[in-house]
């Protein structure tokens, strides 16, 4: 057996400009070109290496390594020879990501939409989201270069609207040391129990008046101008931690991608550029032999790479960023997402090989993504909003019959339901603000109902109350005697 044993694979990585082609060493900080401020790609410069092993060869060696009990091994770095393959054992944090089941829909959400449905739950992460899976990548490659540098302290920074703040507190707090935590959040954009969180790890929470733009923006300028670990979607070592999730999906199909159709919120694009480039690299060895198509969806508050997209002929599309109004889906709430130029790449690559509609972007309204959410949940699952635009952007292809009847539609809940449960209360209490343009179905709301009153309660003495509550809750049920 050798599935506790560390990978002997070394890689040579560098840092490759989408923008101007320059290439640079893996040994400093970077997070965008210093000649064409331009987004970065992380290459393996030895991946043809590789292809020596067969693709059968690769599938036995990560299904043995999914029982590996080496802490190394565990999570994402299972595919350690996909990842980044420079770490060394003692350099790699593992705080329980990676490994978020796939959870099929039951018969009744699946009856009620008409497609075939299974959400891929990373709320189920340590920090209750997707984006540790970038982080345990990224804080890796920070031990590594603290441990080679002897650094006595480094500062991370990031800008959130709640998850990535979250995951880069909670991994700062871990690994300690000369590690400290700061993020910047728009001042009341951020749900309480997102907001909790950074807070609980102990993070330096600072807030800016604005959107997620906005403090996106002051991040990028401490970045490039300060000795700054920036943890955004501009890192590039965190969008390779989060490729894991494509190696994960097609594991979990046993490397069978036919028929499969994965949606995924867009928001700052990274996660959907990660999963394209993910499954790439799995083709490029041949672990799997079809890819899948993938759906990124974008809601009409905050939709440029829809807009983009929908112009058919690719020498007609203009990129524009556009103005955000308020969204559910906060995480997707992003006019001009900083890795458009990787989907952009990862896209062409995608339809080189699998056609013009192997990559595709679907528009959905708030009130289908609040409406979805609603629905997912009272059927088991345990979507966030994001979850609940994906099952609304699944819905929407199918009605635009861009889903065909034998196909699955892997959704994407990026993030626990709990992070959302304000939007949740929202709706069930019929109290969005306008400009939201929300308005509950009110068969999916839900709230408590009150069975007897404290002043009754009062009056009455302790036999009597039990007897009176439960006739009151058998009246309510329509409960029948034994």
């Amino acid at each position: 057996m050798t599935k506790d044993i560390f990978p002997s694979y070394r890689g040579r990585m560098e840092y490759f400009c989408l923008g101007c082609g320059k290439r640079y060493p893996t040994d400093e900080l970077h997070y965008t070109c210093p000649e064409c401020g331009g987004v970065f790609l992380l290459e393996d410069l030895n991946f043809d290496e590789l292809k020596k092993t067969s693709g059968d060869e690769w599938r036995a060696i990560f299904d043995e390594r999914a029982s590996s009990k080496n802490t190394a091994l565990r999570g994402i770095f299972r595919f350690y020879e996909l990842m980044a393959p420079v770490m060394e054992e003692e350099d790699i944090v593992y705080l329980g990501e990676g490994n978020t089941p796939v959870v099929g829909s039951s018969e009744s959400l699946n009856g009620h939409t008409g497609i075939s449905t299974a959400y891929k739950n990373d709320g189920q992460n340590p920090s209750a989201s997707f984006k540790d899976r970038g982080m345990a990548c990224a804080f890796s490659y920070l031990k590594s270069l603290i441990r080679s540098k002897g650094w006595d302290e480094i500062l991370t920074v990031c800008a959130s609207t709640g998850d990535t703040s979250a995951a880069a507190a909670l991994y700062a707090s871990y690994v300690g040391g000369p590690i400290k935590s700061v993020v910047i959040l728009p001042q009341g954009k951020v749900t309480a129990a997102q907001l909790s969180q950074p807070l609980g790890s102990g993070a330096t929470v600072l807030e800016v008046p604005g959107v997620f733009d906005d403090c996106m923006k002051v991040v990028e300028y401490l970045a490039d101008n300060y000795r700054v670990a920036l943890l955004n979607s501009k890192n590039a070592w965190r969008i390779l931690g989060q490729e894991s999730y494509a190696f994960e999906i097609a594991q979990w199909y046993d490397w069978d991608l036919g028929n499969k159709n994965i949606f995924v919120p867009i928001g700052n694009a990274g996660n959907v550029t990660a999963i394209m480039a993910g499954f790439l690299k799995l083709y490029a060895l041949g672990i799997i032999s079809e890819l899948p198509r993938i759906f990124g969806v974008q809601s009409h508050h905050a939709d440029p790479v829809y807009r983009y997209y929908a112009v058919d002929d690719p020498n007609e599309r203009e990129y524009k960023p556009v103005t955000v109004t308020p969204s559910v889906a906060q995480a997707a709430m992003i006019g001009n997402p900083v890795s458009f130029p990787r989907v952009k790449h990862f896209a062409e690559r995608f339809e080189a090989i699998g056609g013009k509609n192997a990559f595709q972007v679907i528009q959905v309204t708030e009130q289908q993504i609040m409406d979805s959410m609603i629905l997912a949940n009272r059927n088991g699952h345990i979507a966030c909003t994001q979850g609940g635009e994906c099952l609304a952007g699944a819905v929407r292809a199918n009605a635009l019959g861009l889903v065909a009847e034998d196909e699955i539609c892997v959704l994407d809940s990026t993030a626990h339901h709990l992070k959302f449960v304000d939007f949740q209360q929202m709706y069930f209490e019929n109290s969005f603000p306008k400009d939201y343009e929300v308005q509950p179905d009110m068969d999916l709301a839900n709230l408590p109902e009150l069975v007897i009153s404290p002043e009754e309660k009062e009056r009455l003495a302790p036999e009597e109350y039990t007897e009176t509550t439960a006739q009151k809750v058998v009246e309510k049920l329509g409960l029948a005697k034994k």
